[in-house]
């Protein structure tokens, strides 16, 4: 498929596509007029790219993680690598519930004058 039909199937910008490509997160074969053409799984490929995106991983990071997954290669320092990656989402879900618990008790407060001013 053409690029333009990845970014459409997959709602990322073909700017980011062309990134992703840069980075070596994602590969094209180059047609004789040098248009950019992706294998079926590609949209899939795009997918977990963004969802490791989303989890604030760097493009560096990303691309060591798709060797071995492409690879189907599990090291000790790949399992290693990916059970830090998941606790460090894990503190970052634990900061968030805490932030999203005091946002909580400051719209309860806000919400209701009688309480008075504790937003701890």
């Amino acid at each position: 498929m053409r690029i333009g039909d990845l970014s459409a199937r997959t709602g990322v910008s073909i700017r980011s596509l062309r990134y992703y490509e840069e980075q070596g997160l994602l590969t094209a074969v180059r047609s004789g007029g040098n248009q950019r053409h992706y294998a079926g799984d590609a949209v899939e490929r795009v997918t977990l790219i963004q969802d490791l995106f989303a989890a604030n991983l760097s493009s560096r990071t990303i691309c060591e993680l798709l060797a071995h997954i492409d690879t189907h290669a599990s090291t000790p320092e790949t399992r290693a690598r990916l059970a830090a990656e998941r606790a460090r989402i894990d503190a970052q879900i634990t900061a968030l519930l805490s932030a999203r618990d005091r946002l909580d008790r400051v719209i309860f407060h806000a919400n209701d004058p009688r309480s008075g001013c504790a937003y701890s």
